[in-house]
């Protein structure tokens, strides 16, 4: 669960201006550049972004890589093209190599609250935010996936990235 904690919010700081979901670190490798995300970081779309309603300008990391132990600052900016309500949630599933960690649903506008943001969200946003890794991370393979939905479930976007540390 403290792994939840740490990679939630810096996944949903970049929803909730941009882009971003970053915990990541070591090893990162970006597999189809149409389907990268703009900035410093390891994201991809998970497909075309032409029907998403948070069209991202960047995301960046800093450090990127991160790294165990250290304050990873996350800095994105994107617009919210419709507005995003109560009810909206984030479809998350992690997984460390083969093994599955984490697959689970989350409300997206509480989650929104720890980075000073609330619903409704619309229009332009940029966000900044720090996170403390844990020296705790397991060494190995990280694959995240974060689909993001309205109420209503119209996609918002769906970010992928897969991070060695």
């Amino acid at each position: 669960m403290r792994l939840l904690t740490t990679l939630l919010p810096i996944f949903l700081a970049s929803f909730a201006a941009s882009k971003s979901f970053a915990f990541f670190g070591g090893d990162q490798k970006v597999l189809n550049e149409e389907l990268s995300v703009p900035g410093a970081n390891p994201l991809e779309f998970c497909q075309s972004n032409d029907n998403y309603s948070l069209n991202i300008t960047y995301v960046d990391l800093t450090p990127n890589p991160p790294t165990p132990g250290t304050v990873l600052t996350i800095e994105a900016k994107g617009n919210f093209t419709k507005k995003v309500e109560e009810g909206a949630y984030v479809e998350l599933s992690i997984k460390y190599g083969l093994i599955r960690i984490i697959n689970t649903s989350v409300d997206l506008c509480a989650q929104l609250k720890e980075i000073d943001e609330e619903c409704p969200v619309e229009g332009p946003k940029t966000i900044t935010k720090t996170v403390q890794l844990p020296k705790e991370i397991p060494p190995g393979k990280y694959t995240v996936l974060a689909d993001v939905f309205t109420k209503d479930k119209d996609k918002i976007t769906c970010l992928q990235a897969q991070i060695t540390f």
